[in-house]
């Protein structure tokens, strides 16, 4: 298992949510974020979701 990096921010920078998610690859880390992203009503919200190597894989601004 792997541990990626899910971070959501308000408009004025604080951050509103900061988790680490644990996933086998990139696309299921990238439908656990989505998922916990639409739990928690942020999907429209600035976030995004880095892999252990620091690969983007999820980002909306």
């Amino acid at each position: 298992m792997n541990k990626y990096f899910l971070t959501v921010y308000d408009k004025s920078g604080e951050k509103l949510l900061d988790e680490t998610i644990q996933a086998q690859d990139d696309q299921q880390a990238k439908t656990l974020g989505e998922k916990r992203l639409k739990e928690k009503e942020y999907s429209e919200r600035t976030h995004r979701l880095t892999s252990p190597a620091g690969a983007l894989l999820l980002f909306h601004r």
